[in-house]
């Protein structure tokens, strides 16, 4: 049987796609990321989520490495993807997957190192085991030196909300995320505290966090890889959710032949911060031929092929409500659709984590340099979805 056949016929819609495919003799195991596909073939039993977490390692490893990970970019760099598969698979299992080890290894690629390999038939992977490998904190290497010493750290927060039509919340939750840019010399030991962390639940570290100090103190303590590295995700509960930050008024209707849409946006509770880059799709059903709508702010868009309507808001202010209404054409003799559409919301505020988790103190021991050190807060939408 052609097991890639059989993945493709499951795979015509993707959000559709099972991340588990079980064939005779082995399993396939896939994440999708940026438009692609990626699946490991797993002969034996094994953790599912092991297989997810280390394909999703990889994805972000070509990342740091290739700027943005798209199949131009793989197919332009396959030596060096070949070689960092290499090291972070031996015999099977997960070997060295963090980036700082790697990037001792083997060297990112640009243009002057392509060309040098080319002439002299060289390669980009180190003939030296990295300095940082043998010791005790493989995810930093050892004889880091910088000028500006700074250390930044990104609270994200996307909220996950279901929104009914009478504007009750169905269910809501945020999945949160510690996003750093380190860049401090030396050998560096970070603590990091919050004033409100009971509201953080099913909390997953980085490697380099010490564990036993947060089940004792609540306190983060962690000597940090150089660089950028996700130190720690969370999730927040409904009953720990402030409020939705969007309110959304649909107004849809069918009947044969025609149909009238409305759709008015405006910000609920947001502390005072402004709701930026709001984006509205809607999946329209496929008897919509056309539609002919205006709006107060922004553009929109209808694809008559994949009937997606797009409204871009933008930013919205308190002072202007936005909204769009006109009216929809419907393909004649047949019957108007038995359901409304939902609608998609995607939106970014900046200083502000809706759960409202802070960050109390930030120190550094070990080294006497005084580094710039900042916190940011954002709140984007995850799977944000409103029925009408």
């Amino acid at each position: 049987m052609n097991y890639k056949h059989t993945f493709l016929i499951q795979a015509t819609s993707k959000e559709n796609v099972p991340p588990i495919i079980a064939t005779p003799h082995h399993y396939l195991i896939s994440i999708y990321r940026n438009s692609l596909f990626y699946v490991a073939v797993v002969q034996t039993e094994a953790p599912p989520l092991f297989v997810i977490e280390f394909l999703h390692r990889i994805v972000d490893m070509f990342i740091d490495y290739f700027g943005e990970c798209t199949e131009t970019n793989i197919k332009d760099n396959y030596v060096v993807v070949y070689e960092l598969l290499e090291e972070m698979l031996d015999n099977g299992y997960p070997l060295a997957t963090e980036s700082n080890v790697l990037k001792e290894l083997i060297k990112p690629p640009n243009i002057l190192r392509s060309v040098v390999n080319t002439v002299t038939g060289s390669s980009n992977v180190s003939d030296v085991l990295p300095s940082g490998q043998l010791s005790n904190v493989p995810w930093r290497r050892s004889g880091v030196k910088y000028t500006n010493n700074e250390a930044y750290f990104d609270v994200v927060e996307e909220v996950d909300c279901i929104i009914d039509k009478s504007g009750s919340t169905v269910f809501a939750d945020i999945q949160g995320a510690i996003a750093c840019t380190v860049k401090l010399s030396g050998m560096p030991d970070l603590t990091m505290s919050f004033m409100n962390h009971r509201i953080m639940d099913d909390v997953s570290f980085h490697p380099c966090v010490r564990y036993k100090r947060w089940e004792s103190e609540r306190v983060i303590s962690f000597v940090p890889p150089d660089g950028n590295f996700q130190l720690l995700t969370y999730h927040v509960g409904a009953s720990n959710l402030t409020a939705i930050p969007l309110y959304i008024k649909p107004t849809i209707s069918f009947r044969e032949g025609s149909g009238k849409f409305e759709l008015t946006v405006g910000p609920k509770q947001t502390m005072g911060k402004v709701v930026d880059n709001v984006v509205l799709t809607c999946d329209m059903p496929k008897t919509v031929l056309n539609v002919t709508l205006t709006t107060t702010q922004g553009s929109h868009s209808f694809d008559p092929v994949s009937k997606v309507l797009s409204w871009e808001v933008g930013k919205i202010t308190p002072q202007k409500i936005p909204s769009i209404k006109g009216t929809l054409a419907l393909q004649g003799g047949v019957p108007p659709p038995e359901s409304n559409p939902s609608i998609n919301v995607q939106f970014s505020i900046s200083q502000l984590a809706i759960s409202g988790l802070k960050v109390n103190r930030l120190d550094i021991y070990g080294e006497k340099y005084k580094p710039f050190k900042g916190v940011k807060y954002i709140t984007k939408a995850g799977k944000f979805q409103v029925r009408t």
